[in-house]
Formats: C-alpha cells, structure tokens, sequence
C-alpha cells in the first residue's frame, strides 16, 4: 500500500519528487539539527491520486492521524485545544519553486473557543490572538471556499479607515474582534454557512484546497510559462504554527547567502517586526534590510547568520530562506535553492568555483542559454539627463520601457495589439501574473527584493523596481510628489538601479555582448560578470561536442557571428541575395521567351552570386559555409497577382498601348502562369531546380568560382553546397550530377573541396535517408519546413489562429516551432540520422532550423548525435552554451 505521509525526519533534500521541494527541504534542515518546528508532508502522489479520483484519497486520512498525534504529542498539544490549542499551517510545495501561484492558509485550528487559550498561552495578548483568527477566516475563505479576496480587504480598510489608522498593527483587539465578525458575515454571505468550527474539518479542507490549487489557473499559467510538467502535482506541508506578530521581539523574514539580483557575498533579505507568515513576500507593508535584525535582536541574527553559511556550504548554492522569531526564539521554516537574476547567476557559479565548493562541470550547468540571453540585451544610457521619477528596490535587473497599466487585462490586451507596458500596481498578488508575462515589466510601490513581484519577475527575467514607496497608486494614475503618471503614458524602468524615468529612455549595448564582439577584455575588465560569462563560456567551448554555426546571409551577418563564436555558417539562404535592386534580373529571368534570354539573365546575376559569396567566404575563412540553392517558389519575387491584374485591368480600360503596359501585361500572365494554391508545397526547392534550366548550375559555378577566387588569394575556402527540398534520392542524383560537372570544370587543381548534401525537410526524406545518404556528403535539417509538414499546418496561418488555444488545453507544452517536438519530428531526425549514417558512416548531419538556437532543442540535437546545430548570429553564444552543458550533463548521466 502506498505510503501518503511523511515526518520530516524521514525524508531529505533528494526526495523532491515525492516531497516536493519545500518537504524535501524541511526534512533537510531537520535531519541537519535547524530549528524546524515539527511537522509532516503530504506526498505528491496523495495528490495526483486526488486529482485523478477528484474525491479524498483513500487511507490518507489514517495516515493523517497518526502523524497529527506524533504531532501532538511532540509538541504537548492537541489541535485546536479550547485550553492549550495546537494551530498548524497547511502549506503547498511542488517539485520546482512557484512562488505565489498556490495556496497556503495559516492558523489552522483556531475558533470561537480556542482564540481565548491562544490568548493565554501569549500571555493575555488578546490582541495577537483575534490578529490570528482574523487571518485565519479571511485566507480560509479565500482559499478553500472561493470567497472574493477584496472583500475581507474592503472591511479591513474599513475598520483602519473607522480608526484613523494606516497599518494593521494599529489595530487593538477590540479593533480585530469586530473585524473577526465582519469576516464571518462576509464568509457567510458566500458559502451560504458559518465559519466552521471543527478544527479537523478545516485542516482536511485546507490540505484538499492546497491540491486542488495545483490545477489554478495561475498556477497553469506558471508552470506552461516555466515549462514546469503537469502531472508533477504539490505535495502539502502541515507544520506546527510558531508567531512571529506576539510583540516586538517577534518578526518574519526573508534571507539570501548572496544577493539574488547580482551575485554578490553580503548580508541580503527583509525583515517584518511584529508580522506572521505572507506579510514579508506579499509585500503589503515595506520592510527593513535584513541586516537591521542585527540592531533589533543580536542573539537571533547572529544564529541565522550561521544557519546561513551552514546551509549554503551544505547546498553550494545560494539559498533562500524563510525565517520567524517568536519572542527571541529563530525558527527556520523554509529554504531552497535561491531564484536568481541571469547575472547573479553566472556571478555566483564562478564564484563558487573560486570558492572550491564546486567545479567548473557544475557550474556550467547551473548557467543556461535562456540567462545568457537576457544578458545580452541593452541597457539603459541616461547621457541625455532623463526625467527621474523615482526610485525603488531595484528587484530583477533590465532596462524597460512602455506605457503604464494599472491591471493585468490591460497589459495582456495591450500587448496582445504589440504595444509595449509597463504593468504598474501597488503590489502584485499571484492573479497578476498573466499581466507580468505581457508586460515588459513591473514597478510596484510596495514590497521588497523578497516580494511576489521580485521572485516571479526573477524566475521570468523580466525587468521589475519593487518599493517606490513616494508613489501613491490609483485605478488609473499615480503620483509621485504631486508629479501624475497617467494610464498610457509613458515610463522606463531600471531594475538594476532601481530607478523609474518619465519617458522612453535611450539603451546602450551591454557589456556582455561587447565582450562577445570583441570591445572588452574580461582580464581587464572591471565588472565581475564579464569575466565569469568568459570563464563559464570558455569550459562550455572545452566540453562542448556539438559544433555552433550561423545562418548568415551577408558577409556583415557573417563577421559578427564569427566574433561571436560560430564555427562556420550552417545555412546561407541565397534567395536573400536576390532582392533589392536585382528583383528586376529575376524578373528578366522568369519572363524570358526563350534559352538565350534566359541564359542571359542567368548570366547578369552570376557575378553578383559570385562576389557576395566571395564576401561571406572571406569572413569564414578556414570554416566551412553550407549554401543553400535558391528554395522558396519563384513568384514570390513577383509582384501580386491582385495588384497586377488591377493595374492591368485599368490600363486597359484606359487604352494604354506603351511598352510598359505591355511588360505588365507579359509579367500578369507569368504570374498567373506561376500562381499556387499552396505554393509551399509546389514548385520549390529542388523542383524549381530541376524545371527551371540553368538556375542551379548558375549558383553552382558562382560558389565555385568564389572558392577558387579565395583560394588564388591564399584563404581556404570550405564550401558546402546544400540542395533543399530533396524527397527522392534520384531528385539529389540528377542535381548533384550536374552540379559535380560544372565544379570540377571551375576548380581545376586549384585545390578547393566542395561538398554537395541536401536539407532534411520533407517526411519522406526522413524516412528514406538511407538512401538518399548514397548521394549526399552531409545532411541539414530544416526543422521549421519539417515540422510544418509533420504537423500538417502552415506557421503562418495557425500561430495566430489556434496555437493559444492548443497552450492553453495543454496539447502543446510549448509551441513546436519554439522548441522541437521530440515525440514526432525529433524521432524523424532520430530516424534519418541513423539510417543515414547507416549507409554512409562518416555523414555529417546538422540543423539549420530555428531550433538550432534554442536551448532544450540543442541537448536534444546533441542525444541524437548531431554534429552541429546552426543559429542566428545572436544567438549562437547561448547555443554554444547548451552545447556545453549538453555535454557535462551527458558525461553526468553516462556516469551514475
């Protein structure tokens, strides 16, 4: 029978898929002698079991007793005792950390009979006893009966606004007590029944609340957001309740081993005198820097700053932690593995190499492309003196700009038409958080570095200044010393500094990516990220297996990539080269009546192909550059068939007789001639290759031609000519043929090597491989027309049409063009890389979709044996990156 229940004395820190992370964690700190209060974890399986069976799981509830005995009898209470009550909080705890979007409710235990022996047990302190049960009433029924949260808010205004009063903790007991009744008319008017009574009764509620907050909608929308599965469930903490509101020797806060915003050592978190539980993360009141504890309670501080140093030396990581003290005593009632900012992330891991207590293999890992990427894009450059508003708590650093919204729908509806926001609101609570994903980022003026908006908004890397407390927030404006700040105006945010401009302020490239091109030295620079993204992006180079290309088109495109890493170039896409100014070539090249005018259209864009490769060639000297034969159908170098036949039509009618009326004419029935329904799927690639006489043995000899001119200036030109579209090993035959003919003709004994493939784009190909391999040197894969016609559907007509509806039923995780479809088109490049290498041992196979840049796509492409992936220039650091811990953390498992 399955075991549903643990103490924590029986679990530890690996047991997060059972225990969930904050369980597994407890039970860590219980194990290591912390001070824990005592408890016990409901497993995730209890409630995927609830989940499934949507009713109470059979045998939890025996299970429940006896740990809520061992309780008892540990703590010498029973719970909800009208004499000695023993009161618990009932605490969600997934695998991975969702700060906010589940729920918790606290007090658990209390009511009308046991608020008068809480009141004794603090020693007559009535007013911490009707705090407790106020809280108790109102996160109850907000949590497991669904009474509207602003409700009980609405009737706390009220009673501070009856009392002349800005803070709860103005309000005496007297205050609370009527309070407390205010919350039962309010509880009753909702679930149609009395605030229950029976403290067992609330505490089954409270745990069935807590699975069922699994399946929120915010708590959906976060795990779809954090690509976190859905079948993991929450696992439910039930801890004995230690105060942190009986008085000034009482407080709650929020600890870091390091900074969570840069990475630095020091002394970071909040502090909350006289505050329970939710009141320091739900950044309702503003908090004090951690490191005033020391001045208020020495003896407490100085404990929590070992317990500090022994649980990062423990973890070699930064941690979180959660803390109360209850009239001078530290209890510890949360840690994990802290969320970070992307800087801080690469600052700590180098620093924890520096440290000794782990390696560079490690410290990779602990580092991802997604980070490296926010690193990468501009910040603020204030040498125009911008209008300051104010400043904040400098929360997850950025530099944002866009017009003020004050609720989440406006920002998911202003976003949704593209227009950039700034979400701006008092503070942020777990409903917001579909307007914190749209929004370019968040100010709030309360709350701290520990606050929801701080933690979500760091887990997301979006920009967010927490704390601007000058700021006093409306429904539709906020004003900042008599300065107002309407909705659609427009703000820039610094999460960095803090600081919160009046209008769009001007960025500057960041550091990082100077780094990457080559303006910054990280021996001398004097900025501790640059020089450990070069110290974790140098061991990533050294384990890496995967070789990074780009795609590049130009030789401008061409240079940066290689200043930024790539190995050569995957994908260079010539019909690229045939805009501008030499549309009209092509044109001539389509309308031809016959070969010697076609042949001299060809001829006319010979040289052009020519130098443009050279170009490229030049800037990839020594690396090998895979060129693309013209892909895409012919008449999307043509004007519209609309368009034209109107302008015809109206010359007509007009009588025009010109020789331009007549080209148009030529030019209408071409197109007409040309026009697809699905053009997609017609005539491309390779077969406009084969159709159209002459076009592909012109970029055939101008790449040949651009190597020789290389090599005959002493580079070393390493072309790879890549035929697109191939379905049929005799498609690739016929080409490459023709193709072989005219290299061997231009390159004579110049040396030069030209390898001929084809891109991996159609089903078919993947699945004959094996024999498409006997006429191909390297295989591409074309992820993005592969899984098209895997799928069956056009990007560009259903991204927009029903891929939000397929996120938002779960039957896409992620959007398969984003990341790839491991399940169906990986199995395809599974398939054709083995039987492909099958008939040629030494194929060299690649990616040159979009996928290539993305980072849970390149540890795929590295599983199945890839020998490169290619990118865009931008991104080819952070697929350099993955290709590194793709490669520790394969070494890792080959390993265990």
């Amino acid at each position: 029978m399955a075991k549903f229940v643990y103490d924590f004395a029986e679990g530890n820190k690996d047991l997060k898929d059972l225990l969930g992370g904050k369980g597994a964690n407890l039970a860590e700190m219980t194990n290591l002698g912390l001070p824990v209060p005592a408890g016990f974890t409901i497993t995730t399986e209890a409630c995927q079991r609830f989940l499934a069976e949507g009713s109470h799981v059979d045998g939890l509830d025996d299970e429940i007793d006896r740990h809520l005995a061992a309780l008892e009898a540990a703590m010498g209470r029973r719970l909800g005792d009208p004499a000695d009550p023993l009161l618990v909080s009932v605490r969600s705890g997934a695998k991975f950390s969702m700060p906010g979007m589940m729920e918790t409710v606290l007090n658990v235990g209390l009511n009308d009979e046991s608020v008068a022996g809480l009141s004794r047990q603090a020693g007559g302190n009535d007013r911490f006893a009707w705090d407790s049960y106020r809280r108790l009433i109102q996160m109850y029924g907000k949590t497991v009966c669904d009474v509207p949260g602003e409700e009980f808010e609405d009737a706390l205004h009220k009673a501070k606004e009856a009392k002349g009063v800005r803070d709860d903790v103005q309000l005496d007991a007297d205050d609370l007590k009527s309070l407390v009744s205010a919350y039962k008319k309010v509880f009753v008017k909702h679930v149609g029944h009395d605030f229950p009574q029976d403290p067992r009764q609330q505490l089954d509620l409270a745990i069935e609340a807590v699975f069922r907050s699994w399946n929120a909608d915010r708590a959906v929308l976060y795990r779809r957001q954090e690509r976190i599965p859905a079948g993991l469930g929450t696992a439910v903490n039930v801890v004995a309740m230690v105060f942190g509101n009986l008085g000034p020797d009482s407080g709650t806060g929020v600890a870091f081993t390091r900074d969570p915003a840069t990475g630095e050592s020091g002394i970071y978190g909040d502090y909350l005198q006289n505050a329970q539980g939710e009141d320091v993360v739900a950044g309702i009141r503003n908090t004090l820097p951690l490191a005033d504890l020391e001045k208020i309670d020495k003896k407490s501080y100085d404990e929590l700053l070992q317990i500090m140093a022994t649980l990062e030396g423990h973890y070699h990581d930064l941690c979180d932690i959660e803390f109360t003290i209850e009239r001078g005593k530290l209890w510890m009632l949360q840690t994990r593995v802290g969320k970070r900012t992307a800087a801080a992330a690469f600052t700590i891991a180098a620093q924890l190499v520096e440290e000794g207590m782990i390696d560079l293999d490690e410290a990779v890992t602990r580092v991802s492309g997604a980070q490296l990427a926010q690193l990468m894009f501009p910040r603020f450059d204030l040498g125009g003196d911008p209008a300051s508003l104010t400043r904040g708590v400098g929360a997850s650093p950025g530099a944002a700009y866009g017009s003020v919204v004050f609720t989440s729908a406006r920002a998911v509806e202003l976003a949704a038409a593209g227009e950039k926001v700034i979400l701006v609101r008092r503070e942020t609570n777990p409903d917001d958080l579909p307007g914190m994903i749209a929004a370019q980022g968040i100010l709030t003026a309360r709350g701290g570095k520990t606050s929801h908006a701080a933690v979500v908004a760091r887990g997301m890397g979006k920009t967010c200044v927490c704390g601007a407390d000058q700021m006093e927030v409306g429904r539709d404006q906020f004003t900042v010393h008599g300065q107002v700040v309407r909705e659609g105006d427009v703000i820039s945010i610094d999460g960095t500094t803090g600081r919160v401009y009046l209008g769009e302020v001007p960025v500057r490239p960041s550091e990082v990516v100077q780094y990457f091109e080559g303006d910054l030295d990280p021996a001398l620079a004097n900025e501790p990220l640059v020089a450990a993204v070069h110290q974790l992006m140098t061991h990533a180079d050294e384990r890496a297996r995967l070789r990074v290309r780009t795609n590049a088109d130009t030789g401008p495109d061409a240079a940066r990539a290689r200043r930024f890493g790539a190995h050569g170039i995957g994908l260079c896409r010539t019909e690229h080269m045939f805009l501008g100014d030499r549309r009209e070539l092509v044109e001539r090249l389509i309308l031809a009546h016959n070969k010697t005018e076609r042949d001299d259209a060809l001829a006319a864009l010979r040289p052009l192909q020519r130098n443009d490769f050279l170009e490229i060639f030049r800037e990839m000297n020594g690396l090998p550059v895979t060129v693309r034969l013209i892909d895409p159908p012919l008449h999307e170098f043509l004007p519209s068939l609309e368009e034209l036949a109107v302008h015809v039509a109206l010359a007509k009618e007009r009588g025009e007789e010109s020789e331009e009326a007549e080209r148009d004419e030529r030019m209408l029935a071409a197109v007409r001639r040309m026009h697809e329904s699905n053009p997609m799927l017609g005539l491309r690639g390779v077969r406009l290759g084969l159709v159209i006489p002459g076009l592909f043995a012109m970029q055939v000899r101008a790449i040949a031609e651009a190597a020789v001119a290389l090599a005959a200036e002493g580079g070393r030109p390493r072309p790879e000519i890549m035929v697109p579209l191939v379905g049929a090993v005799q498609e690739l035959e016929t080409v490459r043929a023709e193709a072989e003919k005219i290299i061997a003709e231009v390159v004579g004994d110049s040396g030069v090597e030209v390898l001929i493939g084809t891109m991996i784009e159609v089903p078919r190909a993947a699945l004959t491989a094996g024999q498409i391999a006997e006429a191909a040197e390297f295989f591409s894969f074309g992820t993005n027309d592969l899984t098209q016609m895997a799928w069956g559907f056009s990007r560009d007509d259903v991204e927009g049409a029903f891929f939000w509806r397929y996120l938002e039923l779960g039957i896409f995780g992620i959007s398969p063009f984003e990341s790839i479809d491991r399940d169906g088109v990986g199995r395809l490049v599974r398939i054709a890389g083995e039987e492909g290498r099958a008939t040629r041992p030494g194929l060299k196979l690649g990616v040159c979709g979009e996928h290539g840049g993305d980072p849970e796509s390149v540890h795929f492409f590295h599983e199945v044996g890839l020998d490169y992936v290619s990118c865009s220039p931008f991104r080819v650091p952070i697929a350099r990156l993955e290709a590194g811990r793709a490669a520790v953390e394969s070494a890792g498992s080959d390993h265990r």
